[in-house]
């Protein structure tokens, strides 16, 4: 490193770290780029390795790879334990301080269980590479088990697979869920017949993609019905445990107490809440710790940023990503907040970036724009619904063309993994067949590790 340059240290290799960071490949700066693991990972189709659809390498990136001809980047595998932010040091858990005279926070997410966390050894959320191996297995193993149970009360709990949150990443695992029963292991055992399994999707709310306009959610719910989910509207979970769980529905007609009912499962997949990472809070402390105002944190644990993503009282520090409660604000317009979604870390990315060059400049820093292109959500096999901003107003559709455009789009983002080709024909191949490839458990008691 030069010591003459100013020195940055990004937190965090998801989208919003590594297009501040690609962002800056010109600037005249020294970088670190500091994640506790050693990959870049493409989440949005993470739920394609948790059922066997993809290997590891198809959605995940070397970061040292991705920045080899990055020269004025050095890439650190650790975890980030305390910011000083009086001294600018980053502390990681070997015992290193990292100095900075700009820090970018983007430390991402993880998954929330609304103050139930004894819940999380029974129903494990989708964030990781290891939470995507621990659910493939317990899919897998819910059939193997299945197979060698000769109670039909046990067996039939053994192949109800239960998806808690209709979000995106549950509606896309529920349906993908289904096509393995119905498709994927056909013939394949001889004691049980996997298309009798049940694939339900608990949600708490009363429709299902409730970021999506309705007439799309209702047009998702009547795809995913026609899959084969079984859809569980305003039904609230309150308990889980080894062996299944409780749900908690409105009154019936006619009653005036909830109706509770017991689901015995041997696999649920946790898909109903996000917290943003305990960084936040951490980092949040830390800039009170000098006297300066103490950043606001939501009940998710974000960080309440300023319009250009900076700190009160600390314009060297920037939070972005799921980790920042920020707000978009477009010329003439109110501030509008902004989604915990991909695209938005990534413009979150490249606008503290060009804030961190203006501030080099000595210019102003520019409030966060945030442009919203929209939504897609994939249900099935040729099913999808996507709902696009356009400068002629929204544009929304569903079922096949939808399928094929959410497809495209994905495999149009895959920048820097494995060629896209190579993707694209993993996925003919699947689609033709029936197969998915990636159906190996390595090791029945833990997880495997590609």
């Amino acid at each position: 490193m030069n010591p003459a340059k100013p020195k940055v240290v990004i937190i965090g290799s998801g989208f919003g770290g590594l297009e501040a960071a690609r962002a800056l490949r010109q600037a005249p700066v020294d970088i670190t780029l500091v994640d506790k693991s050693n990959h870049h990972l493409f989440q949005p189709l993470l739920y394609q390795v948790a059922t066997a659809g993809m290997a590891a390498p198809a959605i995940a990136a070397p970061i040292r790879h991705l920045f080899r001809k990055q020269a004025n980047l050095t890439t650190l595998l650790g975890e980030v334990v305390d910011v000083d932010a009086q001294r600018r040091q980053v502390r990681l858990a070997t015992g290193t301080a990292l100095p900075y005279d700009h820090l970018i926070v983007a430390a991402g997410a993880t998954h929330s269980y609304f103050g139930r966390d004894e819940w999380a050894p029974f129903a494990p959320g989708l964030k990781t590479l290891a939470d995507a191996f621990d659910i493939r297995r317990r899919v897998l193993l819910s059939y193997e088990a299945a197979e060698n149970e000769a109670d039909p009360q046990r067996r039939r709990a053994l192949l109800t697979f239960c998806v808690i949150g209709a979000g995106p990443t549950g509606v896309e695992m529920a349906g993908t869920l289904v096509e393995i029963a119905r498709h994927t292991l056909k013939n394949e055992f001889r004691r049980i017949d996997p298309a009798s399994a049940e694939v339900l999707l608990i949600e708490g709310g009363a429709r299902v993609l409730q970021a999506m306009p309705e007439s799309l959610s209702q047009k998702a719910r009547e795809q995913l019905e026609k899959l084969g989910v079984q859809v569980r509207l305003n039904a609230r979970v309150t308990g889980i445990d080894a062996t299944g769980l409780t749900i908690e529905s409105p009154p019936a007609p006619g009653a005036t107490a909830p109706s509770s009912a017991r689901i015995d499962s041997g696999c649920i997949v946790w898909a109903a809440g996000v917290a943003a990472s305990p960084l936040g809070r951490l980092l949040a402390a830390a800039v009170a710790a000098d006297g300066s105002p103490a950043p606001e944190v939501d009940r998710a644990g974000r960080i309440r940023v300023l319009p250009d993503l900076s700190l009160p009282g600390h314009p060297e520090i920037n939070v972005i990503g799921d980790l920042a409660a920020a707000q978009s604000h477009a010329p003439g317009q109110p501030p509008k907040p902004v989604p915990g979604v991909s695209p938005a870390a990534k413009q979150m990315g490249r606008s503290a970036a060009a804030n961190l060059l203006r501030r080099l400049r000595g210019d102003t820093t520019a409030p966060f724009r945030y442009r919203d292109f929209g939504n897609l959500a994939t249900i099935g096999r040729n099913s999808a619904v996507v709902d696009l901003a356009t400068p002629v107003g929204p544009l929304r559709f569903s079922g096949y063309f939808a399928w094929l455009f959410w497809l495209f789009a994905h495999i149009y983002f895959l920048i820097g993994f494995r060629n896209r080709i190579v993707v694209l024909l993993d996925w003919a191949s699947a689609y033709w067949s029936f197969q998915r490839s990636a159906r190996v458990v390595a090791d029945v008691k833990g997880n495997e590790d590609a």
